[in-house]
């Protein structure tokens, strides 16, 4: 007979294994362990006793209640209904109960309310998508300190000419300064992650800059879409060409302008990038007052990337 093979057993945390609760890979739960790594943590974001604390993925509350002690109040979200009955639990019968309000689901779906700091311990998957929902969170935070994927991390604090610098860094630094504060160790984890890991203190600029977001992401994303080509090749792409040329007509129906007899979109982009001596300019070495010019160069032509 072929043998059977023993079936894995999954990694459970000690505080909780008792109820049995073991980790969701598809939330992305790995336990911060080390208390050291959560001192330095909630060092780095200055806390204040008057602070609303957002934190995401509390897990079973090991960075809940340092910032309990710390805080007026703690707005923990979190997807898993176990963990929130372990969270909940914690607090029963401590002084922070009144000060810990938990939202319950996926934090991208959710309505944040007034937070002055973020600290969190993300779930990895969802490092991007959340990262923007922060930056365009209003009123402001005063600063986020997180914990990241190391190669995300790299990406976020990237500069012009580094290899990993790309669209995600450069729309995060334009709505905020990213500053790497430590690496973190696999083990530092309960069940280690597959990757090392970094937390990031991101600082939201305030006021932002005053362009459109929306037509700044346009603009990135058609730059990086091949960031080591040049913007002129970028531009000639004929699914580039075919929406500009899209933008512009809407542009000139909405202002009510007469297009031009014999407008041609791609001469009118070749136009826009000479002007700024942007044609063999790449992206991987652009930084964000270069796309300022850009962006300003064709917005003044009536092209829009929104």
């Amino acid at each position: 007979m072929p043998k059977v093979k023993p079936e894995k057993k999954s990694r459970i945390h000690a505080a909780v294994a008792k109820q049995g609760i073991t980790f969701n890979k598809s939330f992305g739960q790995h336990i911060l362990k080390n208390p050291l790594v959560i001192t330095s943590m909630l060092d780095k974001a200055a806390l204040k006793p008057s602070d609303t604390v957002l934190e995401i993925g509390p897990g079973t509350g090991n960075l809940t209640l340092k910032l309990l002690e710390s805080v007026k109040q703690v707005v923990a979200c979190e997807i898993d209904h176990r963990l929130v009955a372990e969270l909940q639990k914690r607090v029963q019968n401590s002084p922070f109960k009144s000060k810990l309000q938990i939202l319950i689901g996926d934090v991208l779906k959710t309505e944040l309310p007034f937070f002055s700091v973020c600290v969190a311990n993300i779930p990895y998957q969802i490092s991007s998508p959340l990262v923007f929902k922060l930056l365009l969170h209003r009123p402001f935070f005063r600063c986020a300190v997180l914990m990241f994927q190391k190669e995300f991390a790299d990406r976020l604090v990237a500069v012009p000419g580094d290899k990993l610098y790309c669209r995600l860094s450069i729309n995060t630094q334009l709505l905020a300064r990213v500053d790497m504060l430590m690496k973190v160790g696999k083990n530092n984890f309960r069940p280690p992650p597959k990757v090392e890991s970094a937390v990031v203190r991101i600082e939201p600029r305030n006021p932002p800059p005053p362009i459109s977001y929306t037509e700044w992401d346009g603009l990135t994303r058609i730059a990086f879409s091949r960031k080591n080509k040049t913007l002129g090749a970028a531009f000639r792409q004929s699914v580039v060409l075919a929406t500009l040329e899209k933008n512009y007509k809407s542009f000139c129906s909405v202002n009510n302008k007469e297009i031009p007899p014999g407008f041609n979109i791609k001469e009118k982009v070749e136009q826009v990038l000479k002007q700024v001596e942007g044609d063999q300019k790449r992206a991987r070495t652009m930084d964000i007052d270069d796309f300022m010019v850009l962006l300003h160069a064709f917005n003044s032509e009536g092209i829009h990337f929104s």
